[in-house]
């Protein structure tokens, strides 16, 4: 299976590919929407997840033998449903799907939660090739399940094997980051203590059976020694290596006074705490670079650099012509129109990244579909997160709950448009 690089995109005639897992949810997310409704995409194949409702999905390209195959492995929220391998009713947990043909995607397996617990929303997916210290060879899966993280051994996807938790006794998870380029991962956590219901903590699995504890990191208010107004917990976070820098989004658990917070990833990782478990309110602010507060009525979902962009507007100015942005998603929490303000889509100018700036929002007209009487959500959920070349800094991918999935021209990021 393989990719088509596109160097350049001409403004019409589009032909894309979007591969979507979905179940619906309980509260009837998109219940009503008419299938087959679109523009310039098309459904090539569907696997019903056996009804689980579904989230965050790693698409992880494997070696079973000498075979090349492309996996899913889908997060799924608390439930239970039956499985139709085994014939029997399992909490959800993690779903493998084999998309190596996107026409027909198969369920392969659902690893079930650990003993006691429900649900495992998030994944993350790394070859042993990859990691510095992984067995080559090998593929492996971090999951965020209902407080704890979880490392899989996913080499056989249908017979996979834990490694063990890399952290548990947390109160909540959420959507971690994991490089596989250096083994750090940014794992979402709520740990017990803290004043947010989500922080970060920052571990080394270049060797995934050997888990190495670094940090904890929160903003200074959110520390269990501060005091006053606590922000709101991260969402997730986005790093970029050869910019030495991480990118954080806010919203939980509320979608409102959002946060976005540029960190220095170099002593995020490497300055010395007197105890990187509990640090200081000093350590934590010298590792943020700027934090810009964003309305009572909004929150950050997904915070997706896009940085280097050559703008041809600009191009005969004496600066200028070169910006970075950051993609910032608002999630739209309520099941009806009226319940809080539309939640959308803005591009925020980081080039002087002490000073960000929005510029630019994108929307769904509501009147288009008729969406606010069609049932469950209707506002901006969360935007893809890959960023090779291919579609990096000219479309992004975005849910849109009830309205479906959009996909956005940002090659002038000061004025996005739908394609």
């Amino acid at each position: 299976m393989t990719a088509r690089r596109i160097e350049g995109l001409a403004p019409c005639g589009w032909k894309l590919i979007v591969l979507s897992l979905v179940a619906t949810s309980a509260v009837g997310q998109g219940r009503n929407y008419p299938m087959g409704e679109g523009r310039n995409v098309r459904s090539l194949g569907h696997e019903g997840l056996a009804g689980r409702s579904s989230y965050q999905t790693a698409i992880q390209r494997q070696m079973v033998g000498s075979d090349e195959i492309w996996i899913a492995y889908v997060g799924h929220h608390a439930g239970e449903a039956l499985n139709p391998l085994t014939g029997e009713v399992e909490r959800n947990g993690t779903s493998v799907v084999d998309v190596t043909n996107p026409r027909a995607p198969q369920l392969l397996h659902h690893i079930p939660p650990l003993d006691g617990t429900n649900g495992a929303q998030m994944a993350r997916t790394c070859s042993g090739d990859e990691l510095p210290n992984g067995a080559a060879g090998h593929t492996y899966l971090l999951r965020a399940g209902a407080g704890y993280h979880e490392i899989i051994d996913v080499t056989n996807p249908v017979e996979p094997r834990s490694l063990g938790t890399i952290s548990e006794g947390l109160t909540d998870t959420h959507k971690s980051w994991w490089e596989c380029e250096t083994g750090i991962a940014y794992l979402v956590s709520g740990v017990p203590g803290w004043r947010t219901e989500r922080m970060t903590q920052v571990f080394d699995l270049n060797a995934p059976e050997r888990p190495r504890f670094i940090k904890n990191f929160g903003l200074p208010e959110q520390l269990p020694s501060a005091t006053g107004d606590v922000p709101v917990g991260l969402h997730g976070c986005i790093p970029v290596i050869e910019r030495n820098r991480i990118y954080c989004g806010h919203m939980a658990p509320i979608n409102a006074r959002g946060v976005i917070a540029i960190l220095d990833r170099d002593k995020l990782l490497n300055d010395r705490w007197a105890d990187p478990a509990a640090p200081t309110s000093a350590e934590v602010e010298s590792v943020i670079v700027s934090r810009m507060r964003m309305p009572d009525f909004m929150g950050a979902h997904t915070t997706l650099p896009i940085l280097g962009m050559n703008l041809p507007e600009f191009q005969h100015d004496g600066a200028g012509q070169v910006r970075d942005f950051l993609l910032v998603v608002n999630e739209q929490n309520t099941v009806a129109c009226t319940q809080m303000a539309r939640q959308m889509v803005f591009l925020v100018d980081i080039s002087d990244e002490l000073h960000p700036w929005p510029v630019s929002n994108y929307n769904v007209p509501e009147a288009e579909g008729d969406f606010c009487s069609r049932g469950g959500r209707f506002g901006a959920h969360a935007s893809h997160e890959n960023m090779t070349p291919i579609f990096h800094g000219k479309l992004v991918f975005m849910s849109w709950f009830n309205a479906g999935v959009r996909v956005v021209d940002i090659r002038d990021p000061f004025n996005p448009v739908e394609a």
